[in-house]
């Protein structure tokens, strides 16, 4: 169907890493085989050397040094001012590696992003030396963040990972997705529940920011009570800085597809989804993480805070959903995947838009109204 309604909204906000610098130490991710991931799936994963990753930090640094006198042959004293990022922007000679940098440099914010799978898998000197050459040539950094795997992090030593704090890895992303070994197991997601526990512990022991990503709706009908309790169980183990949301979404052509069309596994409803992580977040005591709902795929975009403080406000925003008509969380449901909604609040603005555009969707497509929202809601990975 391909639908997308904003309902008069302004243009969607971007996601906070785009105003980061992206950079590759390592092609694509080291374990293609979990269930329900389409983005590496198939591809060949292999360590980029520390030549490469060296040649493409002197190319950011040129570039950098491009705009800089760029902004003083036009008098802008080497700010990346309004004008200078202007020029840059709609120069076609310029390519996508000089804008992206040029954008950088205009928003100031200082954060690196390297990209792909589990950079935390290179030799550890090789990781220390690209880190510190890079915090070396490029000015202004001041946060690098990486994704990183459970199984990795746990084979590295405290000391190996201090080093690499102070090489200039400020925060690791790790997907815990599950603290069920049963969900673990099924997705083929190559870590238990004690790897994620001693790799949590041992990143921020090493003095790093550490993010946990869960996936509400990955255990399915068949396991959501156990994938909820046992995911508060490892994160109150681990008490990451950040816990973030990401809520399950099945794309065709993944092999948890197969098992949905098999029948072997059975997606939750979005509100089954709401309860579960209820249940999740009513079990995570003696922590002192923040919650960020920070997805389109997330239901509830406002659901998030900081334990133990604002538990009781989070539970209230879920009950908030949950105690709307089944005609109100119909009209809940189609504005937020239509990009118009952020939180139950929003809805009574909307609610006559989203009326009007329930009866037109349902007599075009003929089709009831929640295989609609599940449509509109599958847009977004």
């Amino acid at each position: 169907m391909g639908r997308r309604f904003h309902f008069e909204q302004g243009p969607i906000r971007p996601p906070s890493e785009a105003r980061s610098l992206l950079l590759r130490f390592t092609r694509n991710c080291p374990w293609n085989r979990c269930a329900f991931c389409p983005v590496y799936k198939g591809r060949p994963f292999s360590r980029r050397s520390l030549a490469e990753i060296m040649a493409d930090i002197d190319t950011v640094r040129a570039i950098v040094d491009d705009v800089k006198a760029l902004s003083w042959a036009m008098g802008e004293g080497g700010a990346v001012s309004a004008p200078v990022i202007n020029r840059i922007l709609s120069d076609p000679a310029r390519g996508g590696c000089e804008r992206h940098v040029a954008v950088w440099l205009y928003h100031g914010d200082g954060t690196v992003f390297v990209q792909d799978a589990n950079n935390p898998i290179m030799r550890t000197a090789d990781l220390v030396e690209a880190l510190r050459y890079l915090k070396e040539k490029v000015p202004g950094i001041t946060r690098v963040t990486s994704y990183g795997r459970s199984a990795t992090l746990a084979r590295k030593s405290v000391e190996e990972l201090r080093e690499i704090r102070e090489a200039g890895l400020d925060r690791i992303h790790i997907g815990l997705e599950s603290g069920s070994d049963t969900v673990l197991k099924f997705m083929a997601k190559g870590a238990t529940a004690a790897q994620h526990i001693e790799a949590g512990l041992k990143v921020k022991e090493a003095g790093m920011t550490l993010s946990e990503y869960i996936m509400p709706g990955l255990g399915g009908t068949r396991w959501s009570r156990e994938h909820a309790l046992e995911t508060a169980r490892v994160l109150k183990a681990i008490d990451p800085h950040f816990i973030r949301l990401r809520t399950l979404r099945v794309p065709p052509n993944t092999p948890l597809w197969e098992h949905m069309v098999s029948g072997a596994f059975q997606t939750l409803s979005d509100d089954e989804t709401v309860r579960e992580i209820r249940l999740l977040i009513e079990n995570l005591e003696n922590i002192h993480s923040t919650l960020t709902s920070d997805h389109m795929r997330n239901l509830l975009e406002n659901l998030e805070g900081t334990f133990p403080h604002d538990k009781a406000t989070m539970l209230g925003i879920i009950d908030q959903y949950l105690a709307l008509s089944d005609d109100d969380r119909i009209l809940y449901r189609l504005g937020r995947y239509g990009g118009a909604l952020r939180c139950v609040d929003d809805l009574a603005a909307y609610r006559p838009r989203l009326e009007r555009a329930r009866r037109e969707l349902e007599q075009e497509t003929g089709q009831n109204i929640d295989a609609v929202i599940e449509e509109l809601g599958g847009q977004y990975l």
